[in-house]
């Protein structure tokens, strides 16, 4: 059975770090681009970012590249395990929202066109909160 499964969320306080999990089962995921979405109450599903299957090179979206270039979100992969990580330090109120993973195998740079991915998670929490 072919499923992306995310796991890692859950309620932590303002400036603390998560670190959230999404597992292929049924394919193998270093074949696939991987991209992490994510959902705020009331909001669109935007994107966090993304690693490539074609050179591992990771991509952030344009309202958080400079956290990632800060070292505040970490997108890796661990092919013996099948799974991408999103490594989350010094969150934020506005990160709480429901984060998904999805994969697909012809994504790259591309990696924002939700409509293209072959598989999503059923996503997890993420609350930051005081």
């Amino acid at each position: 059975q072919v499923q992306l499964v995310e796991s890692g969320g859950g309620l932590v306080q303002p400036g603390g770090s998560l670190r959230l999990s999404c597992t292929a089962s049924g394919f193998t995921l270093a074949s696939y681009t991987v991209g992490w979405f994510r959902q705020a109450p009331g909001k669109g599903r935007e994107g966090v970012g993304s690693i490539s299957r074609w050179d591992e090179n990771t991509y952030y979206g344009d309202a958080l590249r400079e956290d990632a270039v800060r070292g505040r979100l970490t997108i890796s992969r661990d092919s013996a395990k099948n799974a991408v990580y999103l490594q989350m330090n010094s969150l934020k109120p506005e990160d709480t929202g429901v984060y998904y993973c999805a994969a697909d195998r012809e994504l790259d740079w591309n990696w924002w066109n939700q409509d293209e991915y072959d598989y999503w998670g059923q996503g997890t929490q993420v609350t930051v909160s005081s």
